[in-house]
Order: structure tokens, then C-alpha cells, then sequence
């Protein structure tokens, strides 16, 4: 019997871009485009009526905007939702607040000037419903501090330690409620996560009130440091890079890698390289396979690895790949993947190779 479609809702307030949305969905063989909305009230009705698997939410909207629909909905019906955002920086800020509110994950309108080239725009959308549709009534509104507080370390287990996090589709919330467990002086985070270039400082910036680390969007020469969080711009590989003893940042415009820039695989690759057996890799949800050749640099690097595990992975794509490299020391649930940071620090270098999935 065939799987049944993916009903999807589309919601915006201008009628070029339901269109280019509805003709992107609806030459997928999968996807089945059951209603139309222009604004929120009109929203609520047709989700009512139309029970959709999936709803393209437009933010800005006469009447009741995409954040009161999410107010409205999310944790009482059985429906995942898309933010249809612009890319720019006020864009980026309130499709950073739709998230920490329960919307899944998020794609950024086409400009005015690129209307005609909608091949790259139509299919990150139609992954994305998909991937929307099999995380159904698993996003809900981010809790922060949801994942209880990692355990300090005493500074002989502490010094010398780099974190570096890939992460991508489901990642904003995922992080949102992951790092505030970390305690303010913890040894310093390198967190590449897959984000257009507006739309990475105001995510830093929203990670930054939330968390006892501090935040920021990584810039070139920034150093890393005890109790601090450096998130990759988006547009640029973040690469670490040694100066003496210092460890610092250099960024990259040159070309995709993975499909991606910023890349997982190019800063996991650079951790390795400047910090060897003392770095932890960190996988975690997102589509693809981007991190599973740095991980595996990390790994013959001498340093400790770890993916989210597939049951708290809202897409276990980019973990999948990783784990089947057979370069992941340990599959870890979200909630404890900062006290698996800490043991795995307590124990000091890895000394033998660990069987995937073993205790901590």
C-alpha cells in the first residue's frame, strides 16, 4: 500500500509567492497542496478544517501574524510549520523567535531580482516539508534550560578542551535548549550551524540572552576561550587555526564544501588539525551528510566524538551518516550530550578505540 501524501497548507499574504510555493510543492510526487491563506485568522480556520501535515507560514501577515498562529497552535494540533521568511536581519530575528515558539525549520523568500531562478529555492522546500512532515508533533516551543545543567569541571580536567557542534535542519531549537546547560566557565564552543548570512547574529544574538556562556557570531580573529560560544556567519567556513598557543578563527568565502558554507566538515577538519585528541566533535539533527568526513578527521585525530541518537534527532541524517563512518565513540540523547561532554573530558585523551554507542 503506497505511504499517503503530504497535505500542505500555504499561508502568505502575497499571491506571487503562494504560487511559486504551490508550484513548487505540487510536482512533487509525494506532496499534495490542500489549501490556500493569506492571513492568520484565515490560518486557524484551515487548519481546523483541512487537519495539513504540514503549514508554509508567511511571518508578516494582516490580521494575526505567522507568531500568532504559532502561539495558537503549536502543542495542540498535530501540524508541523515552515517559516517563509525574508532574508534579511529583522527577518532573521523573528524567524529566530518562530522557532524558539515551535516552528520546525524555516527557508528564506527568494528576491525580488532572483524570481527566475527558483531551482535551489524549490528543492530546499520540498526537503524541508518533508522533513517537517516525519518530525509531526515532536517540535514544540523551546523550554531553555529544558536540558538539565552539565556539571562543572574542576580546571585539571577543563584546561586545553575545544567543543566543536555541527548541526543543521532542527538545529536552532535543538541549541536553544542544549547550551544554556553549559556553566558559564566552560572550556570554549565552536558551533557551525547551516544558516544564511542575515540570519546568524540575530541567532547568536537570541543564544547569547539565553545561555550563562557567551554568544556571538564568530568574526575573523576572534580568539576561542573559556566560557565562550563562537557560532559560524553564515556565508563563511569557520576554521580554527593555531598562533603559538592561542587558538583563533579564521573565515572563508571560497567555495561550497558538503554542499555547504558554512561546512561542518571544514571546521571539524581545522579542530582536528589544531587541537588533535583534545577536541570533542559534536554531530547532531540536520539533512545529509555534511560532518561525516570531518568527523572522521576528528576521530583519526585522536578526538573523543559524539552524535545526537536518532529517537530526540528531529532529521537523523546528518548523525546517521556520521555513526555509519564508524567514527562515533558514542550516540547520545539530546539531554545528555553536555554530561557526555563532561565524563568524556573526565576521562581525559582517548587512549583506545570505544565501541559506538558504548556507556559513558
Amino acid at each position: 500500500m503506497a505511504a499517503s501524501k503530504v497535505k500542505v497548507l500555504i499561508v502568505d499574504d502575497s499571491a506571487l509567492v503562494r504560487a511559486i510555493i504551490r508550484r513548487a510543492l505540487a510536482q512533487h510526487p509525494q506532496i499534495e497542496v490542500v489549501g490556500l491563506a493569506t492571513d492568520g485568522l484565515e490560518t486557524l480556520r484551515q487548519i481546523k478544517a483541512l487537519k495539513p501535515d504540514v503549514v508554509t507560514l508567511d511571518v508578516e501577515m494582516p490580521r494575526l501574524n505567522g507568531i500568532g498562529v504559532l502561539e495558537r497552535v503549536v502543542g495542540k494540533a498535530p501540524v508541523s510549520f515552515v517559516m517563509c521568511s525574508t532574508l534579511t536581519q529583522a527577518g532573521g530575528q523573528v524567524t529566530m523567535e518562530a522557532l524558539q515558539k515551535g516552528a520546525f525549520d524555516y527557508i528564506a523568500k527568494p528576491k525580488g531580482n532572483e524570481i527566475t531562478r527558483l531551482e535551489g529555492f524549490q528543492d530546499q522546500l520540498v526537503q524541508k516539508v518533508l522533513a517537517a512532515a516525519r518530525a509531526k508533533g515532536r517540535t514544540r516551543r523551546v523550554a531553555p534550560g529544558a536540558v538539565s545543567a552539565a556539571p562543572k569541571l574542576p580546571p585539571n580536567h577543563s584546561r586545553g578542551w575545544l567543543v566543536a557542534i555541527g548541526i543543521s535542519c532542527g538545529g536552532p531549537q535543538t541549541l536553544m535548549e542544549m547550551l544554556p546547560a553549559f556553566p558559564s566557565e566552560f572550556p570554549p564552543i565552536v558551533v557551525t550551524q547551516h544558516m544564511p548570512a542575515p540570519f546568524t547574529k540575530p541567532f547568536a544574538a537570541r543564544l547569547n540572552n539565553l545561555c550563562a556562556m557567551e554568544v556571538k557570531e564568530a568574526e575573523e580573529g576572534d580568539k576561542i576561550a573559556p566560557g565562550k560560544v563562537l557560532v559560524a556567519p553564515g556565508g563563511y567556513h569557520l576554521k580554527l587555526v593555531r598562533h603559538g598557543v592561542d587558538v583563533g578563527v579564521e573565515l572563508d568565502d571560497g567555495p561550497e564544501v558538503s554542499r555547504h558554507r558554512p561546512s561542518v566538515d571544514v571546521m571539524f577538519a581545522s579542530a582536528a588539525q589544531t587541537c588533535g585528541s583534545r577536541a570533542i566533535g559534536v554531530i547532531m539533527t540536520g539533512m545529509g551528510s555534511d560532518g561525516a568526513r570531518g568527523i572522521t578527521d576528528l576521530h583519526n585525530a585522536g578526538a573523543w566524538t559524539i552524535a545526537q541518537d536518532e529517537a530526540t534527532s528531529l532529521v537523523y541524517g546528518m548523525p546517521k551518516a556520521a555513526v555509519a563512518t564508524g567514527c562515533v565513540d558514542h550516540s547520545v540523547r539530546l539531554d545528555r550530550i553536555p554530561f557526555a561532554i563532561v565524563r568524556l573530558m573526565e576521562r581525559g585523551l582517548r587512549k583506545t578505540p570505544t565501541a559506538v554507542g558504548s556507556a559513558l
